[in-house]
């Protein structure tokens, strides 16, 4: 914080010699340089001291008084650049943290960005879609000068709470609404913890007001980055040829851009199908994990697109393994490789059984084709 960087702690006190008027001086008091201070006692001795032992009693005491005066001042130096009190920001990743904003610190009026905890994903650039967790605090300075406190806070939102079954709102770098945010989180990675001290110049603006927030207040993000995903983003690996006539083909049109997928004049296959159309890099999907990825769905029967991530322009993420998507998913994503592309044929039985989806328009009996491009896993 700006207030930080300020000396701390009273000023040091410099010291006041009262030299005395020399008429005041009685005799015995002054000793004039060279003569003996032992005045009416007779001869001075000498001292039992060789020279070369006077000299190093000197030195010693020279060094003692360097010593001390050193000590002095390192205590001092101590006290004025001492470290001033912090935010504190605890507990795991991907969990609710506990924080805590000191009264006695004033916010600042730059941007401050602290990466708690370093993730090791990939880095996050201006456009990109990330997954994550936040909790944020409106924090205000303190203006009367009746208190000690220096600033004021209270949580203002949380994602943490959300509700159960209410999907994550991924959010775009550039677009969230509030600059700092938005500055702060470029150039971190995934798996990262970032604390976001944001002044009023680059938080919310006037839609602030919805939130209690005055043009004055300043606002502190804590963010848990869980996944990011880059503008355009598309398979990254060894691709695989499909020569299989029965099942339908995959025409890729270019990062950013769904496939197009041509369905053969065959009747739909019985048993799951999970062809592999490229190969990634990445590690492997594991029961628990929640992947994000670009989809498209379509109905075997007449080709319709009944459902896209490409259409609505932003990736979607499903967990993998727990039931919470169609069984076909769940069997066919487990062991796929971030970066790949995946085509998953499901009959009724893998898909919405026998009631379909009518919303969707998908009947009892229809078998769904989904090609699917695995883009990250949410970091935990």
């Amino acid at each position: 914080m700006s207030e930080d960087d300020k000396p701390r702690g009273e000023p040091a006190v410099k010291a006041k010699a009262k030299i005395p008027n020399a008429k005041s001086i009685r005799s015995p008091e002054f000793t004039p340089h060279g003569i003996s201070a032992g005045r009416g006692s007779g001869p001075s001795r000498p001292s039992g001291l060789t020279a070369a032992q006077a000299r190093k009693r000197r030195i010693a005491s020279t060094a003692g008084v360097v010593v001390a005066l050193a000590a002095i001042i390192g205590g001092t130096a101590y006290w004025v650049t001492r470290p001033g009190p912090d935010i504190s920001v605890s507990g795991k990743f991907a969990a609710e943290p506990k924080v805590k904003i000191p009264k006695s610190l004033e916010p600042a009026d730059k941007l401050k960005v602290t990466t708690a905890i370093k993730g090791n994903g990939p880095a996050i650039a201006d456009g990109d879609t990330m997954f994550v967790k936040y909790v944020f605090y409106q924090w205000s300075a303190k203006t009367s000068d009746d208190s000690k406190d220096k600033s004021t806070s209270k949580q203002l939102g949380s994602s943490y709470q959300q509700q159960q079954g209410q999907p994550d709102r991924p959010l775009v770098v550039g677009k969230s609404g509030v600059k700092g945010l938005d500055k702060g989180l470029v150039g971190q990675t995934a798996g990262s913890r970032v604390v976001l001290e944001i002044p009023p110049s680059m938080g919310f603006g006037e839609q602030g007001t919805q939130l209690g927030l005055s043009n004055k207040d300043s606002v502190l993000f804590v963010v848990d980055v869980q996944a990011t995903v880059h503008k355009n983003a598309a398979p990254q690996g060894t691709e695989k040829k499909l020569d299989d006539k029965k099942l339908p083909k995959v025409e890729d049109k270019g990062a950013g851009k769904a496939p197009k997928v041509t369905m053969p004049k065959e009747d739909a296959p019985s048993k799951l199908q999970v062809k592999t159309l490229v190969e990634g890099t990445g590690p492997a999907l594991a029961k628990g994990d929640e992947a994000v990825v670009n989809y498209q769905g379509q109905i075997w029967k007449n080709g319709k697109v009944f459902d896209s991530s490409w259409t609505s322009g932003q990736p979607a993420k499903f967990p993998i393994g727990t039931g919470g998507t169609v069984p076909g998913f769940d069997k066919g994503l487990t062991g796929a490789k971030i970066g790949s592309r995946v085509m998953l044929v499901l009959p009724p039985a893998e898909g919405y059984g026998k009631n379909g989806n009518p919303q969707a328009g998908i009947k009892g009996d229809d078998t769904l084709v989904f090609v699917v491009d695995i883009l990250a896993k949410m970091a935990k």
